[in-house]
């Protein structure tokens, strides 16, 4: 199928680049060839598009994600996780998503906060780039760049497109099945027009489920960033 760009223009999109971080890329929670997409994420940053924002896994030493903060459970193991009540406490009365429990994967310690795994790894162009930090409270993952899955934090994402007046995100980066179509799917169900380029992520399964969930959700995938860096849209 043909890339469709109709309403596309650079002043009213912007490019997410999700989590090229060195823990995802070389440390300890590294997902495999992820080094590959970082020229592919340098091509695409070069395009003028009226936003550019990096996200980074932020997480405090003591997060709930991490096996070793939960006593017998071993790295992939997965538990049960609940809304925190403090958190809950503090929601707006009017928001009425439910608060269901969640099955959450437990994962090797990673992207620490001010440490070398959390930051931008060597090779990115992040420069100039916009920034946003998400997973920061201890109580709460946070895979979306939007906000966690119960909406009770939030990283100001929305309010930096809104503010700029975007209307189409692209969306690329680590990992593809986590917090790649994570942030996709949200971006979706904000209104947003969005775009993931397919080889300008790498997934931690090979199983390509994402794919098909973003597709039926709406999401539009792009095979190559070479589709978008020789169009004419973005070229002018």
């Amino acid at each position: 199928m043909s890339l469709d760009l109709a309403y596309v223009e650079p002043s009213n999109s912007a490019i997410l680049v999700i989590d090229v971080q060195n823990d995802f890329v070389s440390g300890s929670l590294a997902v495999r060839d992820a080094e590959q997409i970082i020229n592919t994420i340098n091509a695409l940053l070069t395009l003028p598009f009226a936003l550019k924002v990096a996200t980074q896994d932020y997480h405090p030493a003591n997060h709930i994600s991490f096996a070793r903060n939960h006593a017998g459970k071993k790295e992939f193991d997965k538990i049960t996780i609940f809304p925190p009540a403090e958190l809950v406490a503090r929601r707006k009365p009017e928001d009425e998503r439910p608060l269901e429990a969640l099955e959450q994967v437990l994962w090797p310690v990673h992207c620490v906060q001010d440490t070398t795994g959390v930051a931008f790894v060597d090779g990115l162009k992040h420069e100039g780039l916009e920034v946003v930090r998400k997973g920061c409270d201890v109580g709460i993952e946070c895979y979306s760049a939007f906000e966690d899955p119960w909406g009770l934090t939030n990283t100001g994402l929305k309010d930096k497109l809104r503010n700029k007046k975007i209307s189409n995100v692209f969306v690329v980066g680590i990992a593809g099945d986590y917090c790649v179509k994570s942030t996709a799917l949200d971006a979706k169900k904000h209104g947003f027009r969005t775009f993931v380029v397919r080889d300008a992520v790498k997934s931690v399964s090979d199983e390509g489920t994402e794919w098909t969930e973003m597709t039926k959700a709406g999401v539009e995938i792009i095979d190559t960033a070479e589709e978008l860096l020789t169009s004419k849209i973005f070229s002018q």
